[in-house]
């Protein structure tokens, strides 16, 4: 007999079986599971059989599900319920397996709650739970609703189930003849044929069939369809007024009648399934059912735009409207909320559509609209067109500058110039803040990129990439600064004249957003608002903001002067120091300190940023003229270090001249080696000394009679001998630098020694020693004590004309001398290296041969 083929450990339905045995889950084995009706007694029953994995024959689960089990999904891979009291679960290896499973468990238990009939025989026995593709709904009476819902809901479960449903739906028309009995329950007053009316149509919708859900909400099926959505058996004594809400004609105005059939249908539908997805179906709605009803409404949008842009005559009527002074204000207000709907709508389209509708719109006189709009003094109209500027802002705001540069070439109002009087004058919070990120964003002189550094720290500018200057944006600009700065900014600078600050409720709110938007020009504009905030003292303006009693002004003009801080630009700095502006906030901070609120947590942070930052300035300033008020906030770690700072550092004296800092070795060290030997101090030669030197002279031909000019090396290279000889550096000691001293302070025999040519039988050394590398060794060497006179101690040559230029370099050296250290004498002196060029050399060589001679 042949063996039973085990299943693959590859088989998705592989699965552990539990038993709760003590408080403890007891492991039964492995195996294989299956659902399936197995019959009994010429009877199908539901049953759930594991097959062991070792040993295929024996059975680890065979288990009939019943109401009474309540079988449990959970997580992804766990099946428990309860058999004859003991807890039983199934873990399986994989999701896929346990979905399937669960699939067949969850359908019988919705046949035990009566949702439908006994097992279906055409169930296979290996989990085939898909329905026939076809089916037979009963007949739409009100005596086979419950019927209906439970076939329905059992069908919804499965896929093919699904489309089966939603096929013989559409195929019967089973919508409109559902449809009638809402009438008919309604006329019986039988709640309950009614919210099973609400449930069939809560599956039919919820099948996220396209062709069912657009009949459901054409012009024949929508009322009745919301009219059964009325009656939600969850909230059984509330009824809903959809039918009274949809069936308003006066909801749909028509600016400028469109002539396209389709399209006017495609409008309604539009605002239906958006009804229907915002409002009936809102609680219910899942997944799939609203990205099937987002895509509906999308693409209907892109064809309602699409035919609007194209039509010329449209938008010449739509626009017209606002060129006829005669125009009732009521249309033109439509007119307005017509294009913020059409706005709208574009900001789900793509970039490329968007930019066409929003030129097109621009090239028929949308600003004329938005101008409009801005200045009308219904609430709605406004909001209308600042939702129209905005969009067109996000989507492109260089379009909306450019439009504004040809309105100042027109020498015709701008349009920032109604934002400005908007901005003073509206009371709604939401259209306020619209209108500031909408100036802000228009005067952004900022070029796409990388953030560049635009402040400076301790007087030293930071570094900046070079931007492209917009011409157009420049003429902006100098427009805004030269005629609308001063009319946005005008509340601020009307307290200069004020005496007592006080402000209305509707008015003291406009300092919040001049605080931001100046702060945000600040940070664009630099060159332009130093100039404005120094020539209108606006630092000040806001400082007078510190004596009003609302804390909310008082917090703008803390943001206000935090900002200036945060910038750490020296003007601003100076600035905040000339004008006296911390010590108001010191005062409201003394004042306020016994409580802690928001205020004085503001001006705490203001104090801690700058002692954070060390600005030296400030704290300099702060400590010299308000160090009473300092001391009595000593108490403070952020003001003990304030004071701290300042005494240790004798109140932040002046850098120090880096000459006196450094050390001598290094002030004289030339910075790039490469250029060592050009470093050197450079002899100061009067002319005729040197026609002198470079005269040629015969007595050079003999190398016998005087000092030899060039010595020969290994290779037979001509060596150069250096002008000035060290003999007593090489043969003596290494004592230090040779120097030079003016004829005066030397005897001439004493120089005459000093300066003895070297016997002309003494071979010359084969390298001469590198002028550098002997100047380093002399620096090390030398004393750092020696008087003055001996810096300009030197070995002379025997002859009146080097002598002479003896004279003329120490005089040379003298003047260097007083070029560092002054006239006082007690100054220690400074030592240079003396490098001298092959030239003079050979010409010092030539002069000492002629002395020989």
């Amino acid at each position: 007999m042949a063996q039973p083929v085990p299943h693959q450990t590859t088989d998705k339905r592989r699965v552990k079986v539990y038993e709760l045995r003590n408080n403890d889950w007891f492991d039964r084995g492995t195996g294989f599971c299956t659902a399936a009706y197995v019959p009994v007694d010429d009877v199908k029953e539901p049953r759930v059989v594991v097959e062991s994995e070792d040993q295929p024959m024996r059975l680890l689960l065979e288990t009939k599900i019943v109401k009474d089990d309540g079988f449990q999904k959970q997580q992804e891979t766990l099946i428990v319920w309860t058999e004859n009291g003991v807890d039983m679960a199934l873990s399986f290896q994989e999701a896929d397996g346990c979905a399937q499973i669960w699939k067949f468990i969850d359908t019988v238990q919705q046949t035990f709650q009566g949702i439908g009939g006994g097992p279906d025989d055409g169930l296979s026995d290996d989990l085939a739970l898909d329905m026939p593709t076809q089916v037979q709904l009963p007949a739409p009476e009100l005596g086979l609703l419950a019927e209906l819902e439970s076939n329905m809901r059992i069908m919804s479960t499965s896929a093919n189930g699904r489309d089966s449903l939603a096929k013989a739906i559409m195929s019967d028309d089973y919508i409109s003849k559902l449809i009638p009995l809402v009438e008919m329950a309604e006329d019986l007053e039988s709640l309950s044929d009614l919210h099973r009316l609400c449930n069939i149509m809560k599956i039919v919708l919820l099948l996220n069939d396209t062709a069912i859900i657009e009949h459901a909400v054409s012009d024949d099926c929508v009322l009745g369809v919301v009219g059964a959505l009325e009656y939600d058996p969850d909230f059984p004594s509330h009824k809903a007024n959809h039918r009274q809400w949809l069936n308003s004609q006066g909801r749909y105005k028509e600016v400028v009648r469109i002539e396209d059939d389709q399209i006017r249908r495609k409008i309604h539908q539009t605002y239906r399934l958006q009804y229907l997805k915002d409002v009936v179906l809102a609680r219910i709605l899942d997944d799939p059912t609203f990205s099937v009803l987002n895509s509906l409404i999308f693409f209907n949008q892109v064809d309602i735009v699409q035919h609007l842009q194209s039509n010329g005559l449209f938008l010449n009527d739509l626009f017209g409207i606002f060129a006829d002074p005669n125009e009732e204000q009521l249309r033109k207000k439509e007119a307005v909320l017509f294009i913020q709907q059409c706005c709208a709508i574009a900001k789900n389209l793509q970039p490329p559509a968007r930019l066409t509708l929003y030129n097109n719109f621009l090239s028929h006189g949308l600003l004329r609209v938005i101008n409009f709009g801005l200045r009308n003094f219904d609430v709605a109209v406004r909001v209308g067109a600042t939702d129209i500027l905005v969009s067109m802002i996000d989507h492109d705001p260089q379009m909306i500058r450019a439009t504004i540069y040809r309105q100042i070439q027109d020498n015709s109002s701008p349009l920032t110039e109604t934002l400005i009087d908007l901005l003073l004058v509206e009371v709604d919070l939401g259209i306020r803040s619209q209108v500031s990120d909408a100036l802000k964003v228009l005067l952004d002189a900022t070029p796409p990129g990388p953030p560049e550094a635009r402040s400076e720290f301790m007087g030293q500018a930071r570094m900046r990439g070079q931007q492209q200057v917009d011409p157009q944006q420049e003429v902006f600009l100098n427009h805004f600064y030269d005629h609308s700065a001063v009319r946005l900014f005008k509340p601020l600078l009307d307290l200069e004249r004020r005496v007592e600050i006080k402000f209305s409720v509707l008015n003291d709110g406009v300092f919040s957003y001049l605080n931001d938007i100046l702060s945000f020009y600040i940070r664009s504009h630099a060159n332009r608002s130093k100039f404005f905030v120094m020539q209108h003292n606006l630092a000040q303006r806001f400082n007078q903001l510190l004596s009003c009693k609302e804390k909310h002004l008082q917090l703008v003009a803390i943001r206000f002067f935090r900002q200036l801080v945060v910038l750490q630009d020296e003007f601003y700095t100076k600035h905040l120091a000339e004008k006296a502006i911390l010590g108001p906030v010191l005062d409201v901070l003394l004042r306020t300190m016994p409580r802690d609120n928001l205020l004085s947590s503001a001006c705490l942070e203001l104090f801690a940023l700058i002692n954070k930052e060390e600005h030296r300035s400030l704290i300099k300033h702060l400590v010299e003229t308000y160090r009473e008020k300092i001391m009595a906030l000593a108490y403070m770690d952020t003001f003990r270090e304030i004071l701290s700072r300042y005494d240790q550092t004798q109140g932040f004296t002046a850098t120090v001249d880096p000459y006196f800092i450094e050390s001598e070795d290094e002030l004289r060290r030339p910075t790039n080696p490469a250029s060592r030997g050009l470093m050197g101090e450079h002899l100061a030669i009067d002319p005729a000394q040197e026609d002198y030197w470079n005269t040629s002279d015969d007595e050079d031909e003999n190398p016998a009679r005087g000092a030899p000019a060039q010595g020969a090396n290994s290779n037979g290279t001509a060596t150069p001998k250096p002008l000035v000889e060290y003999t007593s550096d090489e043969e003596t000691e290494e004592n230090g630098d040779a120097v030079m001293t003016p004829a005066a302070s030397l005897s001439p025999d004493d120089a005459f020694k000093e300066n003895k040519s070297p016997n002309p039988s003494t071979p010359p050394s084969g390298t001469a020693t590198p002028p550098e590398r002997l100047s380093e060794k002399r620096r090390r060497e030398e004393d750092d004590d020696d008087a003055l006179d001996k810096l300009v101690h030197h070995k002379r040559r025997n002859s009146n004309a080097s002598a002479s230029n003896s004279a003329h370099t120490a005089a040379a050296l003298r003047k260097k001398k007083s070029f560092s250290s002054g006239t006082t004498p007690l100054v220690p002196a400074k030592k240079f290296a003396i490098t001298i060029s092959s030239n003079i050399k050979n010409a010092a060589v030539k002069a000492s041969g002629e002395e020989e001679k």
